[in-house]
């Protein structure tokens, strides 16, 4: 005998997985802009072999590129980079609640609520690692007007990159982190208390959720300033380590493991030398 809900069941697995393929392509596309230099006229192998020599020969000294002329459309191109990094970056670990929202929606939609696109929320989301990009970009053209973040985007003083590393350090073991990332670790929690209706809703929650995904690893972003923005294996280790930290069971500890272990780096990088 067949269920009167298998028709629902089929159709929620079919927009399960147009969602997936969908953010399969998008994370891909993020990841191959970014392979090829995201604009910056050198692929990001280039960019990361750089950034090695220059963190080699003490972070300072490198003149390997001509600084940036910062003019609007170059600006612009740097809050691409950012924004796309950060697709590229979070989306994987927000395929969870990416999911669980298209399966919801979907069942709701059955119940003769109107259809809401999961790319809205997909949206809302992604417009909170806009803003944090946005961001990135000022702190980035202070940082090189300044002189503390050399033409190849690494950090070029040893003071620079330990106060990075405690200051992510102590945002690691702060209590809003841990608030930030239980709303992150918790897909359903979080839509069952922060459910609104229509696209507007979806929009709103999407943005909602983003600014919690923000707000619990936007220091551990920052920590590219450090590393080299344009660094893969920065790049590619921050990633992996967001998404053990957002899925995994045990994964909140990791924020308290990291944040000891970036504290006592920072320290050691700004101990004076004996």
């Amino acid at each position: 005998m067949v269920s009167i809900d298998a028709p629902l069941e089929a159709a929620v697995r079919r927009d399960r997985l147009v969602v997936v393929t969908a953010l399969v392509a998008v994370i891909a596309l993020a990841w191959a802009y970014l392979l090829a230099g995201a604009g910056m006229g050198m692929s990001a192998f280039e960019m990361t072999r750089m950034s090695q020599v220059g963190m080699v020969e003490g972070m300072g000294g490198m003149a390997m590129m001509t600084p940036a002329v910062w003019t609007p459309g170059y600006a612009i191109l740097m809050f691409f980079m950012w924004w796309v990094m950060m697709v590229a970056m979070m989306l994987p670990s927000a395929a969870p609640m990416i999911l669980l929202f298209a399966t919801v929606n979907g069942k709701q939609r059955e119940t003769g609520h109107p259809h809401v696109a999961t790319s809205i929320f997909t949206f809302g989301y992604l417009a909170a690692w806009a803003s944090f990009s946005l961001v990135a970009v000022m702190l980035q053209w202070a940082f090189e007007r300044t002189g503390i973040l050399s033409p190849i985007l690494v950090g070029t003083t040893v003071i620079f990159g330990g106060v990075l590393l405690l200051a992510a350090g102590v945002y690691q073991l702060t209590p809003i982190k841990h608030a930030c990332l239980r709303h992150c670790r918790s897909p359903l929690a979080f839509l069952s208390t922060h459910w609104q209706a229509g696209a507007l809703g979806a929009l709103r929650m999407g943005f909602v959720h983003g600014v919690f995904c923000v707000g619990c690893c936007w220091f551990l972003m920052g920590l590219l300033f450090f590393g080299g923005v344009m660094n893969l294996y920065w790049i590619i280790g921050l990633a992996l380590f967001v998404l053990v930290e957002k899925t995994v069971p045990a994964g909140h500890w990791f924020g308290y493991v990291t944040g000891v272990v970036l504290l006592v780096w920072g320290i050691l990088m700004l101990a004076p030398a004996p």
